[in-house]
């Protein structure tokens, strides 16, 4: 029975949010039709979010190893998923408790201090809950302090994390409905910080003029695709077309190949803005259900690709900035002594669009130049840094990728290490 709650239901993020959807639904003693459409749309907006991002993660994988193979680079490459299905053969049962009573810590904080966030991005929570694990397990802090500190530590990352982020959460959203609900916010925070003060508002990626001639590129999906295309236009030669045609497209011709592989990232990007459109357009009033009676006042705190749909130019834009960010800082990071970081392109395009949207509210097109690009130095240094914390993990050929990862990894390791 608990392996079903932990895995089936408080694992599955898209049946986690269907479930307070439902509470939400049922406090407001909606009526029965009511309530089955608000929960399954909801959970239908989360499965379409995660089918845009499944096609995304593909199409990026295929970049990476192009990329890899074009520069011969070898190094560790940030991804969450992975990190965590490695961790969890030795920290699951702890990563499992720490999860659910860390939501616990969530509810009751939300419940009785000002701070009124619900966080509801259900993988990210699993993924912190498995880093405060791995943390205090090579630290030698198991057992039971280790699931009770590591599920406040974890609960209190639930709420501040979006408490903190929330005044310019307001400017990107133009409301005060919603939060955001991603451990990426100390890059968005600084994302948003820089473009405050270098930045110029008045100046916003939307506002971007296109002559007449090009104006097929205000279409967002019809940028997307041809900046992707050109991206792998440009890695195609130098990853070498017996490579891509023997390894990656089964026989098919490279540059048909990379042409479609571009185009599928761009309809990844689509399916995913798709989703979230429905999801906030269901988890927003279902959500005053559990405001009202559980949490008043309470604010969803919702996956990145939830701010997405405000400045889709700035999406872009993010995410070029980003990745440039990583790859000048691979090839920085030996020359300090550190390893060497892959620009992972999931963590750079998911926490760099992110980034880019933040840095456009605050100060425009420079600011979502600038702060995505501060973002891909922080999840390049910050993963380096955190290898050595991680014990054993450090040595697996991936680590976590976004900022916060980092930096909680990071502070835990060095308290752990002061009070032993």
């Amino acid at each position: 029975m608990f392996d079903f709650i932990m895995k089936d239901i408080l694992g599955s993020p898209a049946i986690l949010v269907g479930l307070f959807a439902f509470i939400g639904l049922l406090l407001q003693k909606k009526s029965f039709p009511d309530i089955v459409s608000g929960t399954l749309k909801t959970i239908m907006g989360f499965v379409i979010l995660g089918g845009g991002a499944g096609i995304l993660i593909g199409s990026l994988d295929v970049f990476g190893k192009m990329f890899e193979n074009a520069f011969h680079i070898q190094g560790v490459i940030p991804n969450n998923e992975a990190i965590v299905a490695i961790a969890q053969k030795t920290f699951g049962k702890e990563t499992a408790m720490i999860m659910l009573f860390g939501m616990v810590v969530n509810i009751l904080i939300a419940r009785f201090t000002r701070f009124k966030y619900i966080f509801l991005t259900g993988h990210h929570t699993l993924f912190m809950a498995c880093l405060i694990s791995a943390v205090f397990a090579t630290g030698g802090v198991t057992g039971i302090p280790l699931i009770i500190v590591g599920s406040l530590i974890l609960g209190s990352l639930m709420v501040f994390m979006p408490a903190i982020l929330q005044p310019y959460m307001r400017e990107v959203t133009g409301t005060d409905q919603i939060a955001l609900g991603h451990f990426g916010s100390i890059g968005y925070f600084t994302s948003a910080w820089i473009g405050k003060r270098f930045g110029n508002k008045a100046h916003s990626t939307e506002d971007i003029k296109v002559p007449k001639s090009l104006s097929f590129l205000r279409d967002t999906s019809v940028a997307m695709s041809l900046t992707m295309v050109l991206l792998f236009f440009i890695v195609a030669p130098f990853a070498g077309k017996g490579f891509i045609e023997k390894e990656l497209s089964g026989g098919v011709n490279f540059l048909v190949f990379s042409l479609m592989q571009g185009i599928t990232f761009a309809a990844g990007v689509y399916v995913v803005l798709a989703g979230v459109r429905m999801l906030i357009a269901e988890i927003v009033p279902a959500f005053k259900g559990i405001a009202d009676k559980v949490v008043k006042d309470a604010k969803p705190a919702l996956d990145c690709p939830a701010v997405f749909p405000y400045a889709p130019n700035a999406v872009i834009v993010g995410f070029l900035s980003s990745f440039v960010a990583g790859v000048i800082s691979m090839f920085i990071l030996p020359l300090v002594g550190l390893k060497v970081i892959v620009p992972g392109l999931i963590p750079h395009f998911f926490t760099g669009a992110a980034a880019g949207v933040f840095g456009n509210a605050t100060g425009g097109r420079r600011g979502a130049i600038l702060g995505a690009f501060a973002n891909g130095i922080l999840i390049s240094f910050l993963p380096a840094l955190l290898l050595p914390v991680l014990g054993s993990l450090g040595f697996e050929g991936t680590t976590f990728g976004d900022s916060d990862f980092g930096v909680v990894g990071i502070l835990l390791g060095y308290l752990i290490k002061l009070f032993s």
